[in-house]
């Protein structure tokens, strides 16, 4: 076991400076957080719609669902036009209030640069061989994705789009990424809920991880359905922990994998420490998923 060396990885990924963020408020509510950059980007060319209060950074957006998103999308896209958001997708996520209330939905691109909260299914492909040892099934990324290629994944992982449910988007991404037929993710009970925080290029990554493990037969293969996966293999659980001490895993990968092997007391002996250092990203599953200051 190298829990020294998972305990200094988690220590790296999970710990910043946050007063290097301005808090953003929108329709009252604190939303998001800001870098420097683009909290002198808004105040200078969006003056009509940020403005610095006390408080932190106010969107000036009114309205219902319908009317913040359309505003909020306006302004998207000239973000996208004056060259600095990359990565658009014309896919929305959705906002959501500390009540859970969709409060609006916003190109994913520009979820960042704002520190918007997004949301995520994340599924563990475990199988346990004829001599009783339990494996993982783990996916490289293809080498042609334009963020993070060839780095290691999940079975599965992927963003919930607007106005898609947590369930259909494990059942779309467990189709499109591991070839899982739909009837067997359609039942399949939640087993960890995690918040991934980090500073990016792009501004501040935070989205609340869903996490899901699926048992597969040792008949059952991963396929690849849409290309963003260029192989499926499957790991013994030490060659897991190799792979996230060498960092070579997505980040957001790396969090729902030592969670898993955490649960399946894997570090039996040290599991307190790996524990306490995940505290700050473990979260119960009745947990109300809103931002926290």
């Amino acid at each position: 076991m190298q829990v020294d060396g998972v305990l200094g990885y988690l220590a790296k990924i999970t710990r910043f400076d946050r007063s290097a963020f301005t808090p953003l408020f929108i329709a009252g509510q604190h939303m998001g957080c800001v870098n420097q950059v683009w909290l002198a980007r808004l105040l200078e060319s969006e003056a009509d719609l940020f403005g610095l209060q006390p408080e932190g950074l106010v969107c000036k957006v009114a309205g219902d669902y319908a009317a913040i998103s359309i505003q909020l999308n306006q302004a998207a896209r000239r973000w996208q036009a004056a060259g600095w958001l990359n990565g658009w997708r014309n896919e929305n996520f959705t906002a959501f209030l500390p009540d859970s209330t969709p409060l609006f939905e916003l190109e994913r691109a520009a979820f960042r640069p704002l520190g918007l909260t997004s949301r995520a299914v994340h599924l563990n492909g475990l199988t346990r061989t004829a001599a009783g040892e339990v494996k993982m099934w783990v996916g490289r990324r293809s080498p042609d994705k334009a963020v993070d290629p060839n780095r290691m994944d999940n079975l599965m992982g992927g963003g919930i789009a607007a106005g898609e449910s947590i369930e259909l988007a494990l059942e779309r991404e467990g189709w499109e990424e591991a070839g899982i037929p739909a009837d067997r993710l359609e039942l399949l009970p939640q087993t960890g809920l995690l918040l991934a925080e980090r500073p990016v290029q792009r501004g501040l990554h935070r989205e609340w991880l869903h996490v899901y493990d699926l048992w597969l037969s040792g008949s059952e293969q991963p396929c690849n359905q849409d290309g963003e996966v260029a192989e499926h293999v499957c790991l013994s659980l030490a060659e897991v922990e190799d792979l996230l001490v060498a960092e070579r895993f997505m980040i957001d990968a790396a969090l729902v994998a030592i969670d898993c092997l955490l649960r399946l007391g894997y570090w039996a002996g040290r599991e307190s420490e790996i524990a306490a250092a995940m505290a700050a990203v473990r979260f119960p599953l009745n947990h109300s998923i809103h931002v926290q200051s």
